[in-house]
């Protein structure tokens, strides 16, 4: 008699998925934060090795970017001369002497004015901050008359830090070049050999650093520079729209030193936010002594007024998106470079903070690209070579995607 064996189902070869422990789930967490933790090591040290390289090579640089930023105001209408047949070198010499003549006319023109009446704007705001104590000692402030003066004495002492602080900058921007007449020296010829040879750059840098790296390369420096330059005149037209707006309401006011005023808010303009501020406050105070607290009121209207008429129209209309750049970011750079470096931080904060944002920007799509978030047709390249480079970093990914499929 044959029996049958017992039906007994076959254990299954594959394993069975288990749970890892918490122990290792713990110490990969931890192995991960080590990692990302030297690695930003290391680029805080790579990062204050720039700094200090810059610190000591401060007498080269800080001509080099003055250099550039004029550079990217006078390139278009060199352009301009240039595509009429004109030679490199004698379009950049002519537009460098229009440019000296234009802006040493126009200063010969004002500063007389300006000298004039300095000193009355100077004791025009001593007066407007006396006026608002005693009027802050009244009703209905009813402001203890010893907290105003501690107050007082307090703003006081931290201006006068201050000033020697910006003073002390300036000073040592200055002086790092041996004087205000080297700086101005070095940075027109630098500006010459910029708009003159500035067209052969990019080609050298990708022959230096080759196809792959170089299109990359010339993509960033193509943006950097349509930021910097549109970034200058922008603000340049921008604070002379401020300063015709502001400067005519003055004059209709009646409030004195109305031309000054105009000048002072046209220069302020180029350190954003801080400088109309200040500008602003002390337009303010002129008009409290002169014409009295109803026609302060309606200069800090109109300043107001301005300043949303800028923020809101001016700039969005004639920047685009070119900067991209919070207001919470731009005060930021300001009061560190006003900081570091006194009125000459406080004038390239912005520009160096746009072009930084430029780059960080550009390593953001790249990330996207291989990511697969965005494809070459969605990147708004500036240059070819951008093109190019955004078209072979979408294959590259392409590849390494069917890779890892297969």
């Amino acid at each position: 008699m044959s029996t049958t064996p017992d039906a007994r189902p076959m254990p299954d070869a594959r394993p069975t998925p288990t749970t890892p422990e918490r122990g290792a789930v713990i110490g990969d967490g931890i192995a991960w934060l080590a990692r990302w933790s030297l690695r930003l090591l290391l680029v805080a040290a790579g990062a204050f090795i720039v700094w200090w390289l810059l610190a000591k090579l401060w007498v080269g640089v800080f001509p080099v970017m003055l250099a550039l930023i004029v550079a990217t105001v006078l390139w278009p209408p060199t352009r301009w001369l240039r595509s009429k047949g004109v030679p490199a070198a004698l379009a950049a010499a002519l537009v460098i002497l229009g440019a000296l003549v234009v802006f040493f006319g126009v200063l010969g023109a004002i500063t007389p004015s300006l000298v004039s009446q300095s000193g009355d704007l100077a004791s025009q705001a001593s007066k407007g901050l006396t006026e608002l104590q005693d009027r802050a000692a009244q009703a209905p402030f009813n402001i203890d008359s010893s907290t105003i003066d501690d107050a007082v004495k307090s703003a006081t002492t931290w201006l006068q830090d201050q000033s020697g602080q910006i003073a002390s900058g300036a000073l040592a921007g200055a002086s790092a070049v041996g004087s205000a007449v080297v700086t101005l020296v070095l940075v027109l010829v630098l500006v010459f050999f910029f708009i003159k040879d500035g067209p052969q750059f990019l080609p050298f840098v990708r022959r230096v650093a080759g196809e792959r790296t170089g299109a990359h390369l010339t993509e960033v420096a193509t943006r950097s520079w349509n930021t910097l330059g549109g970034f200058i005149r922008t603000q340049a037209l921008v604070s002379a729209v401020d300063a015709v707006l502001i400067g005519t309401g003055l004059f209709v006011l009646g409030v004195p030193l109305a031309f000054a005023l105009a000048i002072l808010t046209f220069f302020g303009g180029f350190i954003p936010i801080v400088g109309a501020f200040a500008v602003g406050f002390l337009s303010v105070l002129v008009a409290l002594v002169a014409q009295g607290p109803m026609t302060a009121l309606f200069v800090l209207i109109l300043i107001i007024a301005v300043q949303q008429i800028e923020g809101n129209v001016l700039q969005p209309f004639l920047q685009g998106r070119s900067m991209q750049l919070h207001a919470g970011i731009i005060l930021l750079s300001v009061a560190v470079g006003s900081t570091i470096f006194g009125i000459v931080g406080a004038f390239l904060a912005v520009p160096v903070a746009a072009v930084t944002a430029v780059v960080l920007r550009y390593l953001s799509e790249q990330a996207n690209l291989k990511a697969g978030i965005v494809t070459a047709d969605e990147v708004e390249a500036e240059s070819a070579e951008g093109e190019d480079a955004a078209e072979q970093v979408e294959d590259e990914a392409t590849e390494d995607e069917v890779t890892v499929v297969e």
